[in-house]
């Protein structure tokens, strides 16, 4: 039951009375039919939610906390909250209080302010996610018009002002302002353009990267741990902000940047600051320095077979072009063994499944190459084969040029004679 929930929609409005301080937050819940339920009953749902008034300020509810919890038991249900002076902003679904997707009609100024205001963690994540998924799909679509991207003023004022904020936790400062990834972006279209994702999420970082660079620079600075190496909460919550900072300057690409990469993978006494240093290098457009570090971290860590695994995954998933010409290399490495299922994962799944810009390549190189490995595996590890495939089976989700492409190569990999039970089952599902 509980991964059928998480399908299951929320729906939240609301009204306010300006005469009495009425403020009405209507929840309606959707519940479709399933096999053997053609009618199904509403789910009793806990959520959690709280108001923010115009000053910021998160208004007292029952017993004075901040934050209530609605008792949802029908498909449609108000909930009055009385003696407000003005329209409150809602945050909702507090603290991922059910496992629920839900809707609420937001206008960007409502999810920067909760961006600056809201307290809880969640929340606060939810807004900044749903702010800039917004914003990206904007800019896509000045893209498809031909018009140049601009970055919204509005949006560095809201990331500024979570970002100078020194009350807030540095955890949290850290996911509320990294920008959704690729491949949520994909998930969220009904049709995927990777060329269009790649381009604006990368028009995104470093326009902010630029606009905000003296805070991000001060950032970097001032979440430096001191001491040795520690695994406690805090100090893992200054490295994620720091690191975070530090990928938005290696984003302008800049010699001050890259010292500040260099320096820092250098003198890091833990793997965490290593590899993250290690992987904006490789990712970037200095190839001097990013061939140095392979090779010094190759040497260092060429009996640590997990580590080495990371060397390939960092190498497999760099967006630059030529990606693909990479990857074939790095499948003859003496390290590369071919009846390893975490080498398999390391190289070719993160090629396929997190580098989309080259694996979705437009001349169907990646899906050619993809479905030659599928093959090469299907006898020796049918059952890692099936999963590697799953990159393909998506197909329809895409434009029309690339479905043919992705579509051929299922179609050769189903043409095989001797295809396992695991690859057969996965491939006939896609193409039915």
């Amino acid at each position: 039951m509980g991964s059928e929930m998480c399908i299951r929609d929320r729906t939240f409005s609301d009204q306010f009375d300006t005469t009495t301080g009425r403020y009405t937050l209507r929840v309606a819940q959707r519940c479709p039919a399933t096999p053997g339920q053609p009618e199904k009953m509403p789910y009793h749902m806990p959520l959690a939610v709280g108001l923010i008034g115009p000053d910021g300020q998160e208004l007292a509810l029952a017993d004075g906390a901040t934050t209530a919890v609605l008792e949802l038991t029908c498909a449609e249900q108000d909930f009055v909250f009385e003696g407000l002076s003005a329209k409150p902003v809602p945050s909702l679904l507090r603290g991922f209080s059910a496992p629920v997707k839900f809707s609420y009609p937001y206008i960007q100024s409502q999810l920067m302010f909760l961006m600056a205001h809201d307290t809880d963690g969640f929340s606060r994540w939810d807004a900044s996610q749903q702010l800039v998924v917004g914003i990206m799909h904007q800019l896509m679509q000045c893209r498809e018009r031909g018009e140049a991207l601009q970055l919204p003023a509005d949006l560095v004022t809201a990331f500024r002002a979570v970002l100078t904020d020194t009350q807030l936790d540095p955890a949290m400062v850290a996911k509320v302002l990294t920008l959704p990834s690729e491949a949520y972006l994909a998930e969220l279209a009904s049709c995927i353009d990777v060329d269009a994702i790649h381009e604006v999420r990368c028009f995104l970082r470093q326009a902010l990267a630029q606009a905000l660079k003296s805070e991000w620079l001060e950032t970097y600075h001032a979440h430096q741990t001191s001491g040795a190496y520690s695994p406690d909460a805090e100090s893992i919550a200054h490295r994620s902000l720091k690191n975070l900072a530090l990928s938005y300057l290696m984003a302008l690409e800049t010699d001050e940047s890259l010292a500040l990469a260099t320096q820092q993978y250098a003198s890091s006494d833990n793997m965490t600051d290593m590899q993250a240093a290690f992987a904006l290098v490789v990712h970037s457009g200095f190839s001097e320095a990013a061939e140095q570090l392979l090779g010094d971290f190759y040497s260092r860590w060429q009996n640590e077979s997990l580590v080495v695994n990371q060397w390939f995954a960092i190498q497999a998933t760099d967006p630059k072009p030529g990606a693909l010409a990479r990857v074939e290399a790095l499948l003859n490495h003496p390290a590369f063994d071919r009846r390893n299922p975490n080498k398999l994962r390391a190289v070719i799944g993160n090629f396929c499944a997190q580098n989309k810009v080259n694996f979705h390549a437009a001349d169907g190189s990646g899906y050619r190459f993809l479905a030659a490995q599928i093959l090469l595996l299907n006898q020796q590890n049918p059952q890692v084969a099936s999963r590697l495939l799953t990159p393909l089976t998506g197909w329809k989700k895409y434009p029309e040029n690339r479905q043919i492409l992705m579509k051929q190569a299922l179609e050769q990999i189903m043409a095989c004679e001797n295809l396992s039970k695991d690859v057969y089952e996965v491939v006939s599902k896609s193409l039915a």
